[in-house]
């Protein structure tokens, strides 16, 4: 036991337990970079990678070739558009804008827009230009810099790890998980290294190395084990194919017809719930560690009663914010089926909407046995660490 304690002791200090904790804060952007730099392998699959891509201010617009019909508007709009950077800044160029009458695909733009064009060129001609869409980057940047700042003011040292714990989410998705499951590896596989390796960074960030951390790790998991359970077997038992995700047949007929869309979905389901399990098992740690600093005696039993009640005012919330998640993803669906006076029997049977019941539901089955899956491990480890002590 003595040699326990001295392991645990020795990863504390190795760690940094300090406010802000400056040897976790050191591995989160070491770890930033390690996935910055590592390659999708994708890199030269670029659609556009023999045209030069760039900013570009409109200066004027030709909308004569244009035909509308009610709110669909097609043909061909010609833009004068001014390079602001790239190979031929301060060039102006005539840059055309298909309309092919789809709301959600087409663009159109006026005199004073920052767009995104594609430039073909030969060495310093200019073949031809095409306008790509609106120019967001520099507002996306802002808006990014802006929750950074505000993480940053209200959450004081922590919201440094929260920004890192965001950043290396994003990079593990981008650059681990979509490689991995668009060469066809396993993605319940992979899925399940990702919550795991995710859950463990972030978890570690909030805590360190401790007993919080392995309760609230193992909470966690547990819950995203019977989300991905639920969704394996009930995926199969509705009948439902994961061509019903957003552009998966686009990638189908893209030349990747060996995936297996219907188990990148099951990965959606617990990939999905994830987070908000692993907000609520460290919800549920933290309310039992406050309960034992007040309490020192308090027995195994009762600690673990005292975590499932902690958890209990948490999990409806939780539950209802994966339903909004997902209903508000499907708004002008259901306002489509309310339209046309589609019975309610109809709409649950359709697939998609079957799809989304069953994300909403096994994610929120997760939820509620994150609750004692924590409760029961944390009493079992806290009240030994105090025993120990």
């Amino acid at each position: 036991m003595a040699f326990r304690q001295s392991l645990l002791s020795f990863f504390k200090k190795a760690w940094g337990t300090n406010e802000i904790g400056i040897r976790p804060l050191a591995f989160g952007i070491i770890l930033t970079i390690i996935l910055l730099i590592i390659p999708t392998g994708f890199e030269g699959k670029a659609k556009y990678k023999h045209a030069e891509k760039a900013k570009a201010t409109v200066i004027s617009v030709d909308d004569s070739a244009i035909v509308s019909a009610g709110l669909i508007r097609t043909g061909e709009q010609v833009c004068v558009v001014r390079i602001e950077n790239g190979l031929f800044k301060g060039r102006e160029v005539r840059a055309t804008n298909l309309l092919s009458g789809s709301l959600s695909q087409d663009k159109e733009f006026k005199v004073g827009d920052k767009a995104f064009v594609s430039i073909s060129h030969k060495g310093d001609e200019i073949t031809s230009s095409t306008m790509i869409d609106h120019y967001r980057i520099r507002l996306e940047l802002i808006l990014a810099l802006l929750f950074c700042v505000f993480m940053m003011l209200f959450a004081g040292p922590a919201g440094i790890k929260s920004i890192l714990s965001f950043i290396i989410t994003v990079l593990c998705i981008w650059k681990i998980m979509i490689p991995y499951c668009l060469r066809g590896g396993n993605p319940i596989l992979c899925g399940l290294f990702l919550t795991t390796f995710l859950t463990v960074i972030i978890i570690v960030f909030v805590y360190g190395l401790d007993r919080r951390s392995l309760v609230s790790i193992s909470g966690s998991m547990l819950g995203v084990i019977t989300a991905c359970v639920l969704g394996m077997i009930f995926t199969k038992a509705l009948n439902i194919h994961g061509a019903i995700m957003v552009d998966s047949e686009s990638l189908i007929y893209s030349g990747y017809q060996h995936l297996n869309l219907t188990k990148i979905f099951m990965a959606t389901i617990f990939v999905a719930a994830s987070g908000a399990m692993m907000d609520l098992a460290v919800d549920i740690t933290s309310g039992m560690c406050e309960v034992l600093l007040k309490k020192p005696d308090i027995s195994r039993v009762e600690l673990m009663g005292s975590g499932i009640r902690i958890g209990q005012a948490a999990m409806g919330t939780m539950s209802t914010t994966l339903l909004l998640a997902y209903a508000g993803g499907c708004l002008t669906q259901l306002m489509v089926f309310m339209a046309q006076g589609t019975p309610i029997q109809y709409i649950l049977n359709y697939k998609y909407v079957a799809a989304e019941i069953l994300q909403t539901i096994a994610g929120s089955f997760a939820l509620v046995t994150v609750a004692p899956f924590t409760a029961i491990v944390g009493g079992i480890i806290l009240t030994r660490a105090k025993k120990y002590n």
